[in-house]
This record gives C-alpha cells, sequence and structure tokens, in this order.
C-alpha cells in the first residue's frame, strides 16, 4: 500500500531513501529518539512534566501546517476538487442516516410534530460551525481540519484532545450510517429491521444485535475511498444526484397525504422536548466538516470552499425541514416506525408501493455518507499522524492514487468493529457529544485568531481576551445547567447576560488584532460567541450516560498521550526546529515559541495579517 520514496526522519524532515511496501516494523510507529532504546524510553517519562508544559504552550504556525506537515506524507495530494465537488461532497457528507432514522425516534419519543424546529436549532448551530471553519479552512487550506486549526491557535494540547474527539466522532457516526444502512435494507427486502441481524441472547438489548452486512457495507466503501478522491467524487455526485430526486418524491408525494389533525398536539413535551431531540438530530448536521478537510485537494480554496461548506448546509437544513414536516403531517408522531419512519408512513397512509423508492433512495443517501465520511477521516488522521501524535505510518499518501491508505483502512476497520454490535441510540448520543464539543473549540479558536497576535495585541487586551472568552463560556455552561435541573426562567436572568457581557466586552474593550485576507466569519465576535453558547446548551440536553462513555474515552487517549504520543510529538518538533536552525530545508518558523500567545503564525510568511 505505501509507494516508494523518501521516508521521513524522526523529526519529520527527509531522511533516507528506502524502498517502501506494507511494511509494519517499528520505525513505521515509533521511530522517534524518545523509543530507539529503553533507557531512552524511561528518560522520556521522567521528562514528562517538562515535555507536558512545552507542549500545552507551543502553538504551530499557518506555514507550518502549510508546509512542513504536508512534506511528512511523502506525496502531495492531488488538486482536484472545486465548489461543485464540494456542495455535493457536503449533501452527500449530511443527508443520510439522521435524517432517515433519528427524525422517527426524536418525533415519536422526544418533539412531536415539533421535530422540525428541533431541526431549525441544529440547522442554526451547525451553519454558524460552518461559517467558522470556513474561514480557517480558506486561510489554512490543509487536511487536518479543525485539528490543524486548534494547533495553530489554541496549542498542540488543545488540538489532541480534540484530535481523539475527531476521531471518534468519524468512528462513531459510520457505525450508525452503517447500521442504518442495514435496516432500510431489510425494508427494501419487506423484512423486519433486525431480521438481518445476529441477535445474542444473554446480552444489553443496546449491543445483542450484530450486524454482518454494515460491514460489508464499510469493506466495499473503504475499497472505493483509497483508489481516488475524484473517483469518489463522481460516485458521490451521482448517488446523490438520485438520492436529491428520491427526497423530491417524499415530499411531493408525502403531502399530497397530508392531514393537518396530525399537527393539533404540536408540541407534546414543551420546549424541553424540542431541546432535547435538537440535541441527537445534531447527529443529522455531522459530516459538513469533512468537506473541510478536502480543502488541500481544492483548487481553489478562496473560492470554492466558501461556497461549498455554506451552500450545502443551506440546502441541508432547508431538506430537513421540509422532510420532518412531511412526515409528521402523513402520520400522528405516535405512529411513527423508528426503524425506517418514511418508508413505513408511506406503507401507514396506503402507499406501499412508495416504501420501496423511499428505502432505496434512503441506501443510496446513506452510502454517499459512508463514502464521504471515509475519505474526510482518513484525512483527519493524516495530518494527526504528520505531527507524530499519532504514528507517522499513518501519514504516508501513496503515489499512485494520491491518497491516504493506510489511514482510510485503520479508521474503517475500527468502523466496522463499532458497527458489527452498537446500536443506534447509544452511538448517536455519544456523537452529538464529540461533536458539540469540538465545534465550540473551533469557535474558541476564531476569536483567538482574530483578536489576538503576538507582537501586536497588548497584554492588557490578552487579560481582556481571556476574561471575556471565560465569561462567554461561564454564561452558557450556567444556562445549559440551569436548563437541566429547573423549568422556571428566573434563572436566564442571570446567566444570559453573562453570556452577553463577555461577548459585549470583546466587541467594545478588545481592538481585532488581524483581518481575514481571503474570506472572513461576519459579524465577529457575536457569531462566533453565539455558535459557543448554542453548542454549549445542546450539551446540556444528551444523557448522562454519554457523557459518561465521553469521559472514559477522554481517559484513554490522555493515557495514551501521556506513554507516546507526548514523547513522540516532543521528539519531531525539536528535531524540526534543530533543523532550521542549521539552515535546514523549510525557510518558515517552526511550532515551538513558547509563550501565552501565539508564534510564527504571525510573520510574513502566515496567510494572515494585522488588521488595520
Amino acid at each position: 500500500m505505501g509507494a516508494s520514496g523518501t521516508e521521513p526522519s524522526a523529526g519529520g524532515g527527509e531522511g533516507l531513501t528506502k524502498r517502501r511496501g506494507c511494511s509494519c516494523s517499528k520505525e513505521d510507529f515509533l521511530p522517534e529518539e524518545s523509543f530507539e532504546s529503553w533507557g531512552n524510553y524511561v528518560n522520556a517519562l521522567r521528562s514528562t512534566p517538562e515535555r507536558f508544559k512545552d507542549r500545552f504552550l507551543t502553538r504551530s504556525a499557518d506555514s507550518t501546517e502549510l508546509v512542513e506537515m504536508k512534506a511528512r506524507s511523502q506525496h502531495e495530494m492531488k488538486k482536484t476538487l472545486n465548489w461543485w465537488d464540494l456542495i455535493w461532497f457536503g449533501i452527500g457528507a449530511v443527508i443520510g442516516a439522521g435524517i432517515f432514522v433519528l427524525t422517527g425516534i426524536e418525533a415519536k419519543n422526544h418533539a412531536g410534530p415539533a421535530v422540525v424546529l428541533s431541526y431549525v436549532v441544529s440547522g442554526v448551530s451547525a451553519l454558524l460551525s460552518v461559517f467558522c471553519y470556513t474561514e480557517f479552512a480558506v486561510e489554512i487550506p490543509v487536511a487536518g481540519g479543525s485539528f490543524a486549526y486548534l494547533r495553530v491557535e489554541l496549542g498542540d494540547f488543545v488540538a489532541y484532545i480534540a484530535a481523539g474527539n475527531i476521531l471518534l466522532e468519524y468512528v462513531i457516526g459510520g457505525a450508525a450510517v452503517a447500521r442504518s444502512w442495514t435496516s432500510y435494507f431489510t425494508t427494501l427486502c419487506n423484512r423486519n429491521s433486525n431480521d438481518f441481524r445476529i441477535t445474542v441472547d444473554g446480552w444489553s438489548e443496546d449491543f445483542k444485535y450484530l450486524d454482518p452486512i454494515a460491514i460489508g457495507v464499510i469493506i466495499c466503501i473503504c475499497i472505493l475511498a483509497v483508489m481516488s478522491t475524484k473517483g469518489s467524487s463522481r460516485l458521490n455526485y451521482i448517488a446523490s444526484i438520485v438520492h436529491v430526486i428520491v427526497i423530491l418524491f417524499i415530499i411531493i408525494a408525502g403531502l399530497t397525504k397530508a392531514d393537518t389533525n396530525n399537527y393539533k398536539d404540536f408540541a407534546p413535551h414543551g420546549a424541553r422536548g424540542i431541546f432535547q431531540a435538537s440535541a441527537v438530530l445534531f447527529f443529522a448536521y455531522v459530516g459538513f466538516d469533512a468537506v473541510s478537510t478536502m480543502a488541500e485537494e481544492t483548487k481553489n480554496p478562496a473560492r470554492d470552499i466558501p461556497i461549498g461548506l455554506v451552500g450545502s448546509m443551506v440546502i441541508t437544513t432547508t431538506v430537513y425541514c421540509l422532510l420532518a414536516v412531511t412526515l409528521c403531517l402523513m402520520v400522528p408522531y405516535g405512529m411513527i416506525d423508528e426503524q425506517a419512519p418514511f418508508s413505513k408512513a408511506f406503507e401507514t397512509v396506503g402507499m406501499s408501493w412508495a416504501k420501496y423508492v423511499v428505502a432505496a433512495g434512503a441506501l443510496k443517501g446513506m452510502t454517499s455518507v459512508l463514502l464521504v465520511g471515509a475519505v474526510g477521516q482518513a484525512r483527519y488522521l493524516t495530518h494527526i499522524a504528520r505531527t507524530h501524535m499519532l504514528p507517522p505510518w499513518f501519514a504516508q499518501v501513496d503515489a499512485r492514487t494520491g491518497t491516504p491508505v493506510h489511514a482510510t483502512i485503520v479508521m474503517l476497520a475500527a468502523t466496522a468493529v463499532i458497527a458489527f454490535f452498537t446500536s443506534l441510540d447509544v452511538l448517536a448520543n455519544l456523537l452529538s457529544i464529540s461533536t458539540l464539543f469540538i465545534f465550540s473549540l473551533v469557535a474558541t479558536a476564531l476569536l483567538v485568531r482574530r483578536y489576538y497576535v503576538t507582537g501586536v495585541t497588548t497584554d492588557a487586551n490578552r487579560n481582556k481576551l481571556i476574561v471575556c472568552i471565560s465569561m462567554i463560556y461561564g454564561g452558557a455552561i450556567a444556562t445549559s445547567a440551569y436548563w437541566g435541573v429547573s423549568d422556571d426562567w428566573v434563572g436566564y436572568c442571570v446567566t444570559a447576560p453573562i453570556w452577553f457581557l463577555g461577548t459585549l466586552g470583546i466587541w467594545f474593550l478588545v481592538p481585532q488584532a488581524r483581518s481575514p485576507k481571503l474570506w472572513g466569519v461576519p459579524l465577529v465576535p457575536w457569531l462566533p460567541a453565539l455558535s459557543i453558547g448554542i453548542n454549549i446548551f445542546l450539551l446540556g440536553s444528551i444523557d448522562g450516560d454519554s457523557f459518561i462513555r465521553f469521559a472514559a474515552w477522554t481517559v484513554i487517549i490522555l493515557v495514551y498521550y501521556i506513554f507516546f504520543g507526548l514523547h513522540a510529538s516532543y521528539d519531531t518538533a525539536k528535531d524540526s526546529e534543530a533543523k532550521k536552525l542549521e539552515g535546514g530545508k523549510y525557510e518558515t518558523k517552526i511550532e515551538g515559541t513558547k509563550d501565552s500567545g501565539l508564534d510564527g503564525a504571525h510573520n510574513k510568511a502566515s496567510s494572515t495579517e494585522p488588521a488595520s
């Protein structure tokens, strides 16, 4: 799978040339100095506190991500995509299991016909995050997506924690879609949802239905994803067109059977049910961040990325609302089938033949989601491995296909394992936590990017920014917590103004230190602050068990970081720094400045400049 080429040295520079095959030696996974011997490793562990402080305070630079990180993959990714490709990738990445499965679950159990409002709330939150992602993707068009953005603005450690949750997000999202694929396939075959699954008696209800079909689907997706990005784009384009035709059929045919009496009990569980459903339905918008990882393969990022990301999200939100309205007008919310709501709805209203059309369209949509997710998740893993926080073996790009083969196979293998035994509701809640957490961090990073530049922002303005961001988070967390424990509204008179005053403080008291060169988020700081507020508020509506699973995963990735990732990335950074001091290949200033702000990201080689 690897190609012949130059292997990076431990520090990420160019080392000896040797022929690479499907090697899996220690040098492919732990080539750094700290792992050359047991003695070196013991010494590295003893230096953990100092190394952790170094990595915690270290910020990367735009130029580091754009030049040096890309060089560590041995071969360039091919620039083959334009805005049209990105729009269809966005539609293909997002419209899938969320709308075709979770709509039924949340309408029946929490929101009722008001599920359309749940989609609006989730859509607004997702759109705000899209704006933040777009500015970063235009300024730093690399495969690392939010990992790269956070590394530049919030530092290595925060980026690593986000990276672990980004990978979890993709694995869980792919597993959920693969299991939903099986559910709609059984509908197409006129069978019950679990007929093609293997039931293990005695296991928990959430884990006892084993799904071999999901594994087969993921294997097929893996083969397509490693062959060619442009080829994947063409296949996604065709599948998405068919998908859109089916969606139009559902809306038009479904509304001919509309019964407005179904809307009499519009919000049976009130506002709490709407927001509880909204937190879970955020799952339906997951996937657009995969489009930002394709910036490295985009011909004209400044033009194509804003059109592709924002355009696909607006289209998706509109489609979701129309589908939610149609479903609840067709059948009373209490009669909605949770596993295949649209197919069964047509059967309920006497259009049994239509359920096969719906099932076929849903399968095509979910196939697109799996394909785009496979492309995006591999590029995240590739860029994370370029920093050596994860083994550099994952960063290798195949010379022939121009795709990260190792990363694609490993991520989809993990997805297949989870999809084999875990139910959709467990996956959806855990996925929403990871996604909302990451989106909040990206919005915070955008505020830091606009308002803090080393050497430009004074210490006083830096301190004001820290206080104001703390107030934004404090107000949002307090509002979310109050929502979780009380039905009264008085507390919001205290918590909401804290968020407002924090945002107002940035607007009035902290001057912008830089302006975006090519494309920028409007109404800063209000839109990023609103994104933080909505994301954290939705987190407060997710069940406690999901937070326990989220905490367990965070502990696992922290253990790996302390014993491996910290030392590998430390050696890599220091080796690169030494090469630069010796007049190495790269002329840009490397990551490594340790202060309270950002480093050489803000020199002339950067893609940013101080604001006027």
